[in-house]
């Protein structure tokens, strides 16, 4: 057996995944037991109705039709299992929703922390080697993405009316565009930015023709934090010059909350 300080941890990791089961599980199980029950309540209301019937000296001397609370006293007890589950699976979904929302909220703090610490630490490899060098750093790497990601054999996507390979580094996605039409993007979400005090990283991918992605739609930029790019002059892996780009400020989440 596992140690019990195991067991724990293990339960506490996979907690979310644990509740989230139990809940599934009890929606199946509470409809099935409802569903038997409602039968079972159907067929006892059913005989009691036959049974006044049975019972009655002349047609004129039946017994009164059962009220709504007669019927009720007569089944309640069959229904005691599908709501006790019933309940419990409302509470599994409730503990289940909540430790997802508190592990989402630790990776939100987690991911602040994390970029913050990079910003730093590219602030100073620019006070040590200077900006020329971190710019050189900056193109090498990627240069280094845009060899590892293959061009696509589909058509690349063409976004604006340049004729200019670009490369996303944040999505590894090529496109068709050119830096006037980059540049305008940037503007025009700063813009909203400015406005509206915050926009979403998908914003930014509209505006230059790329369709969002999942993770675009849940990160961007606010008044605090704005949208900068920064471009990279490459090679393709088929030698074509291309321009890859990236943020100076990376997009995070909750960009929208106000504090």
């Amino acid at each position: 057996m596992l140690p019990e300080i195991f067991k724990n941890k293990l339960v506490g990791v996979n907690s979310t995944t644990i509740l989230t089961g139990m809940g599934v599980t009890g929606v199946i199980s509470t409809a099935y037991l409802t569903g038997r029950a409602s039968f079972k309540a159907a067929q006892i209301i059913e005989r009691e109705t036959n049974r006044r019937v049975a019972t009655a000296m002349t047609p004129d001397d039946t017994e009164p039709e059962m009220t709504a609370k007669d019927k009720v006293k007569l089944v309640w007890p069959l229904y005691v299992a599908p709501i006790s589950l019933g309940t419990t699976t409302i509470t599994a979904i409730v503990m289940s929703n909540h430790a997802a929302s508190k592990k989402i909220a630790a990776l939100t703090v987690a991911s602040g922390i994390s970029e913050r610490a990079f910003q730093e630490y590219k602030a100073k490899v620019v006070e040590k080697l200077g900006e020329t060098k971190e710019i050189g750093i900056r193109d090498a790497i990627a240069q280094d993405r845009v060899n590892e990601t293959p061009l696509p054999t589909r058509e690349v996507i063409i976004a604006g009316s340049g004729d200019v390979l670009c490369f996303d580094l944040t999505t590894g996605r090529y496109f068709v565009g050119s830096m006037e039409k980059i540049r305008q993007a940037e503007n025009k979400v700063n813009y909203d930015i400015i406005n509206h005090d915050y926009a979403s990283l998908s914003s930014f991918y509209d505006e230059i023709g790329l369709p969002p992605t999942p993770y675009s739609d849940t990160v961007g930029w606010n008044t605090g934090n704005r949208l900068e790019v920064t471009f990279s002059t490459v090679l393709s892996p088929d030698n074509r010059p291309c321009i890859a780009i990236d943020f100076l400020s990376a997009p995070f989440a909750e960009y929208s909350r106000m504090w």
